[in-house]
């Protein structure tokens, strides 16, 4: 693939950027909900307006056109959509999409539109138990469905799910997300019922007859063996494995790592031939959410075979991996490291396991805890790693052949960072909470700037 067709953008999600949360015929969802429930939520923020970009989006669309990206990821609020998550359509939100997409394509900038970004409508949590039912499956279809139709005349890149992991595990296992639940089985159970929703969307899509692509979007931490014994290769192959492999094998080969199915047993749910043959071959495209990098060895276990110590990526007892870090590796405002060169690794391993399948950069970015707009626009931190992590993204493509589509910088704008709130900013562009103003960054002009030289580079 030519340097020319390689989409350079920028993303966002619904919930943290949206705002207006009751207007115009919004529905609640399950994130309304939980940031509404004291103590969940840091100072007790709550995303009421975030960013406000319901009703400034013509702006935001600016600073887009503006940064010289050519794609644009945003997601659908399900609840604007469909504020009971069935039934009877908002109209006032297919209007409002519709004013994005078409504001975005009017500008020459492709929408890359989610799904779903976390933000189950509540009344489906209420009635169905939300990802624990089958259930919320068919309704996913059903509103997917309601987008094609709405929106699949313009947008020709759609992804089902953003980091299912996410929902799954740190909405269902440790109950930091919402709906808040703990558990060691019903994460795997979420997870079932969210590879189902996916593979009922896609055909929908694919029967439909709509031109485009329909892929996912997972996240996934590198995995570097901490030393080259083969107990520390296994531990770091099958981190992988419950990590990415769990919300990937079953769109790709129509069932789980064979890892997960030896160490968690019955608690992984089992699919059907029909079901399996629905999700094998499901995705056009793979898209990968990277934020950092650890090193992964053998984890001692009991006489019950169960970890001693924990790890994170998958449910920690289950993977039988200890992870470990350089103490030379900075660490962004979340602690997490920054290891360029574990972007480039993860690329060439999704390579190599999914057949080359195309492969899009969906999130990588970083936090820089500063909430002075005069200190904070000088985020040179995050140019920084933004410049190195595509060089290694870069390599992949250019050197090593990986097949890799795009890169969208996570985010555009500070914005509603979950559990979070607003201390931690993400964003190329300051957002003055108080006045909703927004004001480029050093990282939005050095992403600008190295746009460019690609672009240029793939002219030449």
């Amino acid at each position: 693939m030519s340097q020319k067709e390689f989409t350079w953008g920028v993303a966002t999600a619904a919930h943290q950027v949206e705002g207006a949360w009751l207007e115009d015929g919004k529905g609640l969802n399950v994130w309304d909900a939980f940031s509404h429930t004291p103590g969940k939520i840091k100072n007790g923020d709550t995303a009421d307006v975030a960013c406000d970009h319901y009703h400034r989006y013509e702006e935001d669309i600016d600073l887009i056109e503006q940064l010289g990206v050519r794609g644009y990821r945003f997601s659908i609020s399900w609840a604007r959509i469909l504020p009971q998550g069935r039934g009877e359509v908002n109209q006032a939100g297919i209007d409002f999409y519709n004013r994005l997409i078409d504001g975005l394509l009017a500008k020459g900038i492709t929408p890359f539109v989610t799904l779903y970004h976390w933000d189950l409508p509540l009344t489906l949590q209420m009635e169905n138990d939300g990802w624990l039912s089958y259930s919320t499956a068919e309704a996913f279809a059903e509103y997917a469905q309601v987008c094609f139709n709405a929106f699949g005349d313009r947008v020709k890149k759609w992804m089902t799910f953003n980091e299912s992991w996410c929902t799954a595990v740190l909405g269902h296992g440790s109950g930091v997300f919402a709906p808040g639940r703990t558990s060691v089985t019903e994460p795997y159970l979420a997870a079932h019922n969210l590879m189902l929703a996916h593979g009922l969307a896609a055909k929908a899509f694919r029967d439909g007859g709509y031109a485009g692509q329909i892929g996912i979007a997972n996240n996934c931490d590198f995995r570097e063996p901490l030393t080259d014994a083969p107990e520390d290769q296994a531990a770091a192959q099958e981190a992988l494995e419950f990590f990415y492999g769990w919300f990937t094998d079953p769109v790709v080969f129509g069932d789980y790592p064979a890892i997960m199915r030896e160490r968690v047993g019955d608690r992984l749910p089992k699919f059907t031939p029909e079901q399996s043959e629905l999700l094998k071959g499901s995705a056009d495209f793979l898209g990968l959410n990277h934020y950092t990098t650890h090193y992964a060895s053998r984890a001692d276990v009991d006489e019950n075979g169960v970890a001693a110590e924990n790890g994170n990526g998958g449910m920690d007892a289950d993977q039988c991996v200890h992870l470990s870090a350089d103490p030379a590796w900075p660490t962004t405002s979340m602690g997490w490291y920054v290891v360029p060169w574990g972007l480039r690794k993860m690329l060439n391993w999704i390579e190599q396991r999914y057949n080359g399948l195309p492969i899009y950069v969906t999130e990588n970015g970083c936090s820089v805890e500063d909430n002075d707009p005069s200190t904070a626009v000088e985020d040179h931190f995050r140019a920084k790693f933004i410049e190195s992590y595509t060089e290694e993204l870069k390599k992949a493509r250019d050197e090593d052949g990986v097949n890799v589509q795009g890169y969208f910088c996570w985010t555009l704008m500070d914005n509603f960072e979950w559990t979070r709130g607003y201390d931690m900013r993400f964003g190329l562009i300051f957002c003055n909470f108080d006045t909703l103003e927004r004001i480029p960054k050093a990282s939005y002009r050095a992403y600008q700037q190295l746009i460019q030289r690609d672009c240029a580079g793939s002219e030449s």
